[in-house]
């Protein structure tokens, strides 16, 4: 017997028709001798409308209760899904966030999980009740509802099959799989039997849709096995696992996208030490994410200082850079969010020389003149103009012998 937790996404819970598919499967999982936790996100749609309500209840909806009102969707999809597992004749119960006792630090809207307090979990399972726990939400140590951000749902997943120390964590969605490039981009992209969990964290934070990166986090922390797979078909789909767990060798594994940065670039910059700290010090303590920095050298003893921030931020930041281009006696910022990253990664780049040769020649056969770049281990990173970011996409997957026809 084995312990399987599965979370269903809100395409999988969308109308009482597909809850009622869940229940389905839920059910023909746990009659295959295994025991089962259920983790569910609220339907589809149904936050994006609560938000709007929200924001027509007052302009700036108070983010304490912004939670509080969002939790009821997963609220709603864990009890229809109990519901419907008892009048199957199972024994079902649901739990929100704090009766799952997912504790969380007090940052409203976009939480990190503290820890999980199991014990109502086990008692349970141990009773062998089909526990249908509500996603996305926990509860700080005040006892305030909180929300995990977008995706937060397989962060409770993963973060409860880690607590209850279950077997595999299975993530249905709408996709059957991890593929090596967005099928709607690139359609000789093929679906991953594996994948590690440093390359799906790459993945995740460079553009990647399929799975929420802190999820991923926990998964690698933990070493839970994840399975990727949809609820709408009996495929397999991709486990993503340790990186010694019999992995497909591949070089690379996937090229991802990212539209959703922008680049800045501070001018004549004085080339002194602690001025890199007097730049980037206001821009972390707003909170935003710095990605690739790249500090070009000029004479007379002056740097240019270019760098990449999430899009959404992107004017907060021109408005500290300018200050702070002020304070240091820099000439000017400069913007641009007409850019896009492509990316490369795979664990295999670590043994294999050569890869940034071929991501830059095949790039330059198309005439794609590269911007920026950024390197790790096992990922290359170009920022090139927005418009040929999808050529770059496919060019690239089909130089690194990734379509599906090869």
């Amino acid at each position: 017997m084995a312990l399987v937790v599965q979370k269903y996404g809100g395409t999988s819970v969308a109308n009482i028709d597909r809850i009622r598919r869940v229940a389905q499967r839920v059910a023909k999982t746990f009659d295959q001798g295994n025991d089962v936790v259920v983790i569910l996100s609220a339907m589809a749609g149904v936050t994006d409308g609560l938000i709007e309500l929200a924001h027509k209840a007052a302009e700036e909806p108070a983010k304490r209760e912004l939670d509080v009102l969002l939790a009821t969707g997963e609220q709603t999809t864990a009890a229809l899904l109990a519901m419907m597992l008892q009048g199957m004749g199972y024994q079902a119960q649901s739990l929100l966030g704090h009766q799952a006792e997912v504790v969380t630090d007090c940052d409203y809207g976009n939480a990190r999980i503290l820890e999980i307090g199991a014990k109502r979990l086990h008692q349970l399972i141990e009773k062998h009740t089909i526990v249908v726990v509500a996603g996305f939400q926990g509860y700080d140590i005040k006892g305030n509802i909180t929300t995990l951000g977008r995706g937060g749902s397989d962060t409770s997943a993963v973060a409860i099959a880690a607590a209850t120390k279950a077997d595999v964590c299975e993530i249905y969605t709408d996709v059957d799989g991890i593929y090596t490039a967005d099928p709607n981009i690139c359609p000789k992209a093929r679906k991953l039997k594996t994948i590690s969990y440093d390359e799906m964290l790459n993945m995740a934070s460079l553009g990647a849709k399929v799975l929420q990166i802190r999820s991923v986090g926990f998964a690698k922390k933990y070493d839970i096995p994840v399975h990727v797979r949809s609820s709408f078909n009996e495929e397999e789909g991709t486990m993503v696992v340790n990186e010694d767990s019999g992995m497909e060798q591949l070089v690379v594994s996937g090229v991802t996208l990212d539209k959703k940065q922008a680049r800045v670039t501070i001018t004549k910059v004085p080339d002194q030490p602690g001025i890199a700290a007097k730049i980037f010090s206001p821009i972390s303590e707003a909170g935003i994410i710095v990605d690739m920095i790249i500090q070009n050298t000029r004479q007379g003893g002056q740097t240019d200082m270019t760098f990449t921030v999430p899009k959404i931020d992107f004017k907060r930041t021109m408005e500290i850079a300018g200050k702070v281009a002020d304070r240091i006696g820099a000439e000017e910022v400069l913007g641009d969010t007409n850019i896009g990253m492509v990316s490369v990664i795979g664990v295999g780049m670590k043994n294999h020389a050569g890869v940034a040769s071929v991501m830059f020649n095949t790039l330059a056969r198309e005439n794609i003149n590269i911007i920026m770049i950024g390197t790790s281990e096992i990922r290359i990173s170009c920022v090139i103009e927005e418009k040929y970011t999808e050529l770059a996409v496919r060019v690239l997957h089909t130089a690194f012998g990734l379509d599906a026809d090869e």
